[in-house]
């Protein structure tokens, strides 16, 4: 007999009641009599923040030491698989030997909005990038014998009345963006738990919601974990078990058993939908507790310590490199100015925050290495004011030096968990300051410390430019290996980077209002929409520089059973060995639907030395190809044309083909008064049939597409033919015979 069922067995009324409400903010409950021991849950996407002191303790500065990563807005620009699932691998290590049976995260929304308040948690504006790279990372930490919670589902986009408020959005793109992330890590990773979100989807809580916690989680995807709440996201426990919530998290005490029992009593709970739930917990019990939770075990953080610096280099954007500024030369006189150089911004605020190891700043790393080099603050991070006098001072230190190296970012009061941003500019001081800089000094780098999407108005005065985001601990470190050519960056932006903000596409209903948020733009988000407008960005998805250069060629395309397969050739022409991230975007020629001009579908990293080149295989599979049909409730590819482009950004395609599938079974079209002329002309067997019905030189005509009369009646439904003199009649005759 299973474990679950055992205990199932043994249980009273009020224990099941218990064990489908957390304890307390961290553990599930416990029954002694039953020797059903507590198990101890985690924040730590981007490190551990296991608490101390008493179980309902959440102050930051209560949580053990551990070490920093770099936060996912970071490591989705790794664009690197193995990488995320190592980073999996290092934080299952230590929340095993910290006795943890489950880590809260990955965060896997989409970054809709670079206003959004919680987008340094996430990975990217794109859902197959996001599924790929949260799929590892998942088998990583499971692979050490610790569950995840894969967080939050779903559409959970803005922080603004984040547990009242409704993601009002279009079944397509529901599918196609906003649940394609959790559906890919769902069905390759099999993840220990979901977190339903705080918000709403079209008027229906999420952890009330039936359709999204059962029919699609667990009818059509086939999840078989556990879901539990975000911390406080229930409203109606008893609503919450019948939609398919397991776990109340945090539990409310006495309250929460008092709810469930009173609701079993009342009919208002079935039983049986209770003991749905509480097999669930204790399957993941069953599945996630550590053997010994007394104490826990050392484990090599300083090893940790150089995965996260490693990490960090991986996945740095290096956006702007005029007239090779870097890597910085031994020889340099350098300034660094900025106070994030000596205070940076590291991590993200709210649950993720991490009780670091071991912080390097960038300024004790170059003090280390250049001791020679000249610093100053620059301007204030805890007010915008501008400081002339602090300006002036490094505006007369960079004019002595050979390169200055400025340090900017966002200041954690004003980027964080909890409240969404209002704008994407950086604080007036530093923009000030990069500007009156800049006219002093020819080779200014900028430094960016940031959890989203910034603009960048000084873009075309600096020389350099290193998006860095929140970096972790070893901060320092992996900033000056990049700066000075130790490391060559690789990192590719996995958001866009706009001109302003008025240029994104939910700019007009972001935080618009108080109940609603509505998804208006639908599939037109991120790099889709700027595609489709052709409008112009600052720095486009996939953007990111290299200190060496690559050259495509050789694009060849098999179409072979139900996928696409296809190698290209990427040669190193430069003279620094580097790594470039091959991407793969798919153009669907075929279908007539509102669709975007081209969705990414593949990605590859490779790396080569100087003058090496390297074959690169990838396979797209049929969803690569797929739309989602909601009148038909599924996927549906269609036989046709479609593009298969290569490129080292989304807007810089290097290698295109096209490919022909024919995938899909030919279906009968039925016919109708109201089936269109053309798409009537269109079928195969239409010209024999107007020829029985005596029609021919009635429809003959309208094949002229010079012809705009010809052109106006193609345009017509099937019932229209009597104003070409067509009788109704042989309007019915045509139907009958095309329909048999």
């Amino acid at each position: 007999m299973k474990f679950e069922h055992h205990v199932m067995s043994q249980l009273t009324l009020e224990e099941k009641a218990a064990l489908v409400s957390g304890k307390d903010s961290w553990y599930t409950a416990t029954i002694d009599r039953l020797g059903l021991a507590p198990m101890m849950m985690s924040d730590g996407p981007s490190g551990l923040r296991k608490q101390l002191g008493t179980p309902d303790q959440t102050d930051i500065n209560e949580s053990i030491e551990a070490v920093c990563f770099p936060a996912s807005a970071l490591t989705a620009c790794s664009f690197d698989r193995e990488q995320l699932n190592q980073l999996g691998h290092q934080l299952g290590t230590a929340a095993t030997a910290e006795k943890l049976g489950v880590l809260l995260g990955p965060g896997i929304n989409l970054k809709r909005s670079p206003l959004a308040g919680r987008n340094f948690e996430y990975f990217s504006e794109d859902p197959y990038l996001v599924g790929e790279l949260a799929a590892a990372y998942v088998k990583g930490v499971q692979a050490e014998g610790v569950g995840v919670s894969v967080k939050h589902f779903a559409a959970n986009n803005r922080e603004n009345r984040r547990f009242t408020s409704s993601s009002n959005v279009d079944e397509r793109t529901l599918r196609e963006l906003y649940l394609a992330t959790f559906e890919k890590v769902v069905k390759q990773a099999n993840p220990a738990t979901i977190m339903c979100s705080y918000n709403a989807i079209n008027g229906t809580l999420s952890s009330q919601n039936r359709r999204l916690l059962t029919n699609i989680l667990r009818d059509e995807w086939g999840f078989k974990g556990l879901v539990m709440s975000d911390w406080g996201a229930v409203a109606d426990h008893t609503a919450a078990i019948k939609a398919g919530l397991d776990l109340e998290m945090p539990g409310k005490g006495d309250q929460s058993v008092d709810e469930i029992v009173t609701a079993v009593k009342n009919g208002s709970l079935a039983e049986a939908d209770l003991d749905r739930a509480v097999s669930r917990v204790l399957k993941m019990i069953q599945d996630w507790q550590p053997a010994d939770s007394k104490q826990a075990n050392p484990y090599d953080m300083e090893a940790q310590h150089e995965f996260a610096r490693k990490l960090a280099t991986n996945s740095f954007v290096l956006l702007k490199n005029e007239n090779a500024v870097l890597p910085i030369n031994k020889g340099d006189k350098l300034a660094v100015i900025g106070e994030l150089a000596a205070h940076p911004r590291y991590q993200g605020s709210g649950s993720s925050h991490v009780n670091a190891h071991r912080l390097v700043t960038p300024l004790e790393t170059i003090n280390q290495v250049r001791p020679d080099a000249t610093f100053v603050a620059g301007y204030s991070l805890t007010a915008d004011r501008i400081d002339q006098a602090a300006i002036a001072e490094a505006v007369d230190v960079a004019k002595s030096a050979d390169k200055v190296i400025i340090f900017a970012g966002y200041p954690e009061r004003l980027e964080s968990e909890g409240f969404d941003k209002t704008s994407i500019d950086l604080p007036a001081n530093q923009n000030q300051l990069i500007e009156a800089v800049s006219q002093v000094n020819q080779h200014v780098v900028v430094v960016l410390q940031n959890g989203s999407a910034v603009r960048t108005p000084w873009a075309d005065h600096v020389a350099g430019m290193l998006e860095t985001y929140l970096a972790g601990e070893a901060v320092g470190e992996a900033t000056w290996d990049v700066l000075s050519g130790k490391v060559n960056p690789s990192g590719k932006l996995a958001e866009t980077f706009p001109l302003r903000l008025e240029d994104t596409p939910s700019y007009l209903t972001f935080d618009a209002d108080l109940q609603d948020e509505n998804y208006r733009e639908g599939l037109f988000m991120g790099y889709r929409y700027y595609d489709k407008k052709k409008q112009p960005v600052q720095f486009s998805f996939g953007y990111g520089l290299s200190y060496t250069m690559f050259k495509y060629t050789g694009l060849q395309l098999k179409v072979t059973g139900d996928h696409v397969s296809g190698t290209v050739k990427v040669k190193n022409t430069g003279s620094r060995s580097g790594a470039e991230v091959v991407q793969v975007y798919v153009g669907n020629r075929t279908s007539q639907i509102e669709k975007p001009i081209k969705t990414l579908a593949n990605f590859v990293k490779v790396s080569l030395v100087p003058g090496e080149e390297k074959t690169v295989s990838f396979e797209l599979d049929q969803r690569a190809f797929s739309w989602y049909n909601p009148r038909k409730a599924d996927w549906q590819v269609d036989n046709g044309q479609y593009d298969v482009l290569i490129g080292s950004s989304s807007t810089d395609i290097r290698l295109s083909d096209t490919v022909e599938l024919d995938w899909a079974p030919e279906q009968q079209i039925h016919i109708d008064q109201s089936t269109y002329i053309g798409d009537l002309m269109a079928q195969a067997k239409f010209a024999k049939a107007v020829e029985q019905v005596g029609l021919t030189d009635v429809f003959k005509k309208l094949a002229d597409d010079h012809d705009p009369a010809a052109k106006m009646f193609r345009n017509m439904p099937l019932r229209a033919a009597t104003t070409m003199g067509v009788t109704p009649a042989k309007i019915d005759k045509l139907i009958e015979i095309m329909n048999g």
